[in-house]
């Protein structure tokens, strides 16, 4: 097959991912005025997996949505639970797609935020090249107040984030949670 009848397939194939993912999808732009299921706060990373290989990135998130604006990784919440963030007054939504951050997580960073999420909360600027944040003065990790809006349907725990080697990830967690239950 000649290299341009591969990037066809290739295309095609992206796309018909692309549609049939998109139909049941959680987004970032989800309301910030939604009522919490779940506040705290916790250290966040940032990361930009987008499948070129490029930076350390790992390939497509693990919900199998392209990489965007908005998405986190979470080592212990379902798939698709959506929120915001709150950094320095700034208010940015998220959605979990993917999981991690893997060791971090045993030292505290509970969330991974997209590097363009990131950006913007600490008035850096996403560098497309390295897949980084620029203009930051090097800060990788931030102290942010995290609340969920709406759990996802996914296995995860539905909880204060706990470390990625909990396996908590991997666990379907049926609890109906209260408001008034996971307030801290």
């Amino acid at each position: 097959m000649s290299a341009r009848m591969r990037s066809i397939a290739l295309l095609a194939a992206s796309t018909l991912g692309a549609l049939a993912f998109g139909s049941a999808s959680a987004h970032a732009d989800a309301g910030t005025d939604q009522k919490a299921v779940l506040q705290g706060s916790t250290t966040a990373s940032y990361y930009w997996d987008d499948a070129s290989g490029r930076a350390g990135d790992t390939g497509l998130p693990a919900s199998g949505k392209p990489m965007q604006k908005g998405l986190a990784a979470s080592p212990s919440w379902p798939l698709m639970t959506e929120g915001y963030v709150v950094y320095k007054g700034k208010k940015l939504p998220f959605f979990v797609g993917d999981r991690g951050p893997g060791d971090p997580s045993s030292r505290g960073v509970m969330l991974d935020l997209d590097a363009k999420t990131f950006a913007e909360l600490t008035g850096g600027t996403f560098n497309p090249d390295t897949l980084g944040v620029d203009g930051v003065g090097g800060e990788g990790h931030i102290d942010i107040q995290y609340v969920v809006t709406k759990w996802g349907d996914g296995v995860g725990r539905k909880s204060h984030p706990v470390a990625f080697s909990t396996g908590a990830w991997s666990e379907k967690d049926t609890t109906q949670v209260t408001t008034a239950s996971v307030k801290h």
